[in-house]
């Protein structure tokens, strides 16, 4: 048995002095700028940074086309747990990509290169895959779990008191360190309270959404209804069906009123309410 030269010794996850938890990954990870693949490893680790709900690949350096980085023209400050190094990305067309790549000031992570993820922040590579399967947004968390399942409980939706959706046949969806969600067949939402907007949003577990905004004058966020038109296959099950964000509508389960959770979208759903 041999062990890959760059690849830190597997282990279970690891903190570093400067907050960082990383563990390795078993993975063939690959990203791509266009048809030209940057990053190809069997061995990457995945890296949490503190305050970051979301990992991010680092490749140790064999892996990844270095002939295609140089010193960041002007790198950022204050971002990835203070990191100093940053790489602009300058693919073989001459497009520049400014801090698309940038090292971790650990040691146990020295040697290893770590990429920003085009579609969250504009820069980075186009496509990333595990095994053969593109994901995207950022990579999948190995400790998170989410399942859909469905279900004959009674759901009721209201806002500002009206109800606005009522049904028996929701899909349930279990996201570990998120509330339910709720997903409701279509026919049961009073879609004519709605209007369809541009937004989209991704989602490495379940694929891409499209949202509605209420129609109303209630004190709520646009875009709090969405849908997967075409779901991951994983929650199929979901597909077509329209939620709620829990944090601004009122849930009734099975005759219970749910009270409203405080999440990581709590703050943004307040902001978007107060710019209507």
């Amino acid at each position: 048995m041999t062990t890959h030269p760059a690849h830190p010794a597997a282990r279970s996850m690891t903190t570093t002095p400067e907050g960082l938890l990383w563990e390795p990954s078993e993975r063939w990870v690959r990203g791509r700028k266009g048809d030209v693949t940057v990053v190809d490893s069997r061995h990457p680790v995945l890296v949490w940074e503190p305050g970051l709900p979301v990992p991010q690949y680092a490749f140790p350096r064999a892996d990844v086309r270095t002939d295609l980085l140089r010193p960041a023209a002007d790198p950022p400050t204050g971002t990835h747990t203070g990191s100093r190094i940053f790489y602009d990305l300058v693919a073989e067309d001459g497009e520049v990509r400014p801090n698309a790549a940038w090292t971790f000031p650990a040691d146990d992570l020295a040697g290893h290169i770590a990429f920003e993820w085009f579609r969250r922040t504009d820069t980075g590579l186009d496509h990333w895959y595990e095994e053969d399967e593109e994901i995207f947004v950022h990579p999948r968390d190995p400790h998170k779990r989410v399942d859909a399942l469905p279900s004959s409980r009674h759901v009721r939706v209201e806002i500002d008191g009206q109800v606005v959706a009522d049904t028996h046949a929701p899909a349930l969806l279990f996201e570990t360190s998120l509330p339910t969600r709720y997903y409701l067949p279509r026919e049961d939402v009073r879609l004519d309270l709605f209007e369809p907007t541009d937004h989209h949003t991704g989602c490495p577990y379940k694929g891409t959404a499209s949202y509605w905004s209420w129609r109303g004058e209630a004190d709520v966020p646009p875009n709090l209804v969405w849908t997967y038109p075409a779901p991951l296959p994983a929650v199929a099950v979901i597909q077509g069906r329209l939620a709620f964000f829990n944090e601004v509508v009122d849930i009734t389960l099975d005759g219970e009123r749910l009270e409203r959770p405080e999440t990581p979208f709590s703050g943004m759903l307040r902001k978007a309410s107060r710019r209507r």
